[in-house]
């Protein structure tokens, strides 16, 4: 029982439940070793004893927790509303004041009852009746992250952070649709091998103006690891805070014009039209690395334009706001081109961004750094520029960017930010009834107690990179702002434990800046999800995310959802990046090409027959509906019925998977794979496999029939003058 206690107080689970009426224990050896990576010794019985005994006196002697949430309008939690008679509090504001806070006291003619607030161990969860306004001795104070500190009577004064937020992120301005899409397949005549940020732009202008759509969702833009080869996951990288230059437009950067060598950059971009081609033309997939080295290459020169005055105090600018996260990302980047991608074999010297080391190979590696810091400049304008576009499009919501679960051990944000991640751990998956054997996806946890410590400093600042310039953002997995599967090293994945984070702190520092970015939030919900995170997830706005095929009735007749009983909080569609395209699907390729890979756990005839029942009762039902008048047989017929019940749900955000509107049969991901399929390698191809530029894309006739199906109805243009007998004389 003392080891079991001792996990709970520190957020340890020691058994999970894969099913509604299944409970497996996990293992002691697990819980001692994640115990251990958050600071806590618990390999002996007096060592867990020491450990518990410290931990109960520290929580009995506290009357805050390290982080206090109030949301605005809503009634304060209980550790406020607790507090002794004649308690003093000061709030130190986040935005420093020009008069010093005045204090706040509770009275001495009592508190309010401790049952007004926010339950405090369902985080999220919605009081009953009406809420009670605070109390007449508590000051509302702005939105952000301060420092409350409390000095009651007769006792040592306290301080935690505090976080004040509004009750809900942005929604969207109106009902839309819109693309989703990986950006590096897909590729125009002036792409460098593959998509990059220009495209990006023009597909939201062409989609925006042409199409109206609201919106265009990317992958995961983060800075990858540097070193050949890459990996070409966009989940996996090097750091989630700043973006990829490989993404960059190269002509145009405003230097590209003033390059005292012309006639190099031409022979790149000659060389890079040869990668194109190679990828459109002849079969190769793309070559994230190809395509880098001649951009560095073209970088390089550009880089070596002086900057005019204007262009100068705007990269200052950014230096400033960006400040210590970026000169460490910037070093990191410098010290790998010399020692390799992975710090941990590193100099030892060099392993802490702080020691007398790192500082010297700062001093002598300036002028790589201030190389890194241009690209991320560089990148964070044209990331910029496209939701400008997008906005200018006339799109609703613009560019809905992409939070990755985690990054690599071996990068920049695990080494600049040491003390906040769990080493020695990797998230994943439990086992469930789709992989009994777990996952693991070799992504280093932040440690909750280490954020909640810094005031969520690395997790405000990472909202903020990405925020930026976003219209939406996408969160994958984001039951990980609640708990996430750990893994100890050299443990199989099915032995791991979840670990749980301070949810009501997480959202309310999500909510909090996404409010000040006025920016949508989409949750990748997908999967088991544990009992009452959706709910609360919908009580701060934050839209879930609903793919047709797994919208049944799960805990009744199993049959698909009719479309007035899909949610309303949500981004609806057909498939993601991890899904069979909806022609694969409705074909049962899909079924064909993981057969042909090894990974089908039943007999070819079993699976396939099994996959054509599904598809047959959605297609019976979208016939019932009057949305597939063509008949099941015509397949591109299927797909636009598909997307005509999306548009029946009342769902806020109707997703087009890009590769669906000209009938692409290739998953751009199969999970489960390595070198068995070219995963994030493929550009947009249309039935017959053939690769499809940006500018065939908009042409398709094939598109533009699915699209029509989306399309508002247009009302008639209202005349721009008045009719000659209304004019005023």
């Amino acid at each position: 029982m003392g080891l079991s206690r001792l996990a709970a107080l520190h957020g340890v689970a020691t058994s999970f439940s894969p099913s509604a009426d299944v409970t497996v224990p996990v293992p002691e050896g697990t819980v001692v070793a994640v115990l251990a990576a958050l600071g806590v010794d618990a390999a002996t019985p007096e060592a867990v004893r020491e450990a518990l005994a410290a931990a109960e006196s520290a929580a009995a002697s506290r009357l805050l927790p390290a982080t206090l949430v109030v949301w605005t309008g809503e009634p304060l939690p209980p550790a406020l509303t607790a507090l002794p008679p004649g308690t003093e509090l000061t709030v130190r504001p986040e935005e420093p004041a020009a008069a010093p806070p005045a204090p706040m006291r509770v009275p001495t003619g009592g508190t309010v009852p401790a049952g007004s607030g926010q339950g405090a161990d369902s985080p999220g969860t919605p009081t009953a009746g009406p809420a009670p306004a605070a109390p007449g001795w508590w000051t509302e104070e702005p939105p952000g992250v301060h420092r409350l500190t409390v000095r009651p009577p007769g006792a040592p004064a306290e301080t935690c952070t505090l976080v004040v937020a509004p009750a809900r992120v942005p929604q969207p301005p109106e009902r839309s649709h819109g693309f989703l899409v990986q950006l590096y397949s897909l590729l125009s005549a002036r792409s460098w091998g593959m998509g990059d940020l220009g495209d990006l732009a023009d597909l939201a202008s062409w989609s925006g103006r042409s199409l109206g759509a609201g919106f265009v969702q990317v992958n995961p833009l983060h800075a990858a690891v540097l070193g050949t080869p890459t990996d070409p996951s966009p989940y996996r990288p090097s750091s989630r805070r700043f973006p990829d230059p490989v993404h960059l437009r190269i002509e145009s950067v405003p230097e590209y014009g003033h390059a005292p060598d012309p006639a190099a950059l031409d022979e790149l971009r000659r060389r890079a039209g040869e990668l194109s081609d190679a990828v459109l033309n002849k079969g190769a997939l793309i070559d994230r690395d190809a395509v880098w080295a001649l951009k560095r290459q073209a970088l390089d020169i550009l880089v070596g334009v002086p900057l005019t005055p204007g262009r100068r105090a705007a990269y200052c600018d950014f230096l400033a706001e960006q400040g210590q996260a970026l000169e460490d990302h910037a070093l990191w980047c410098a010290l790998a081109e010399v020692h390799g991608s992975d710090w941990h074999a590193w100099p030892a010297g060099l392993r802490d961004p702080r020691s007398k080391e790192t500082a010297r190979a700062r001093a002598e590696l300036l002028d790589r750094v201030d190389y890194h810091c241009r690209l991320a400049w560089l990148t964070d304008t044209q990331l910029a520029a496209a939701q400008r576009a997008a906005k200018d499009a006339g799109m609703a919501v613009g560019i809905v960017h992409d939070l990755a679960v985690g990054v690599h051990p071996g990068g920049a944000d695990t080494w600049a930010q040491q003390d906040a991640f769990a080493h020695g751990m990797s998230v994943g998956a439990p086992p469930d009834a789709f992989n009994a054997r777990g996952q693991d996806w070799g992504l280093p946890p932040w440690r909750p107690d280490a954020l909640a410590a810094s005031g969520y400093a690395p997790y405000r600042g990472l909202l903020r990179g990405l925020l930026a310039h976003a219209g939406a953002l996408r969160i994958d997995h984001v039951m990980g702002l609640f708990r996430l599967w750990w893994v100890p090293e050299g443990r199989p994945p099915t032995e791991g434990t979840y670990v749980s984070h301070d949810a009501e702190a997480m959202l309310a520092v999500l909510v909090l800046e996404a409010h000040r970015a006025g920016t949508v939030v989409i949750g990748e919900d997908l999967g088991t999800v544990e009992p009452g995170v959706r709910e609360a997830l919908a009580r701060r706005g934050v839209l879930g995310t609903s793919v047709l095929w797994f919208e049944r009735d799960w805990s009744g007749t199993g049959r698909p959802l009719a479309p007035e009983e899909w949610r309303e909080d949500c981004l609806a569609t057909a498939t993601t990046h991890d899904l069979p395209s909806t022609a694969a699907r409705l074909t049962g390729d899909h079924v064909t090409l993981r057969h042909r890979l090894g990974l089908l756990t039943r007999p070819l005839d079993e699976e396939r027959g099994q996959d054509g029942t599904d598809t047959a009762e959605w297609l019976g039902l979208l016939s019932r509906l009057g949305l597939l008048p063509e008949g099941g047989d015509d397949e591109e017929a299927a797909v636009r019925a598909v997307h005509r019940f999306l548009l029946r749900t009342p769902a806020r955000m109707a997703g087009v998977w890009l590769p669906d509107t000209i009938g692409d049969r290739r998953p751009q991901n199969l999970p489960g794979t390595w070198d068995e399929y070219p995963n994030w390698r493929l550009p947009i191809a249309d039935a017959e496999g053939h690769p499809v530029t940006l500018e065939e894309l908009a042409a398709s006739p094939r598109l533009h029939r699915l699209m029509e199906v989306l399309r508002p109805r247009q009302e008639p243009p209202r005349p721009r003058t008045a009719p000659p007998g209304a004019r005023p004389s």
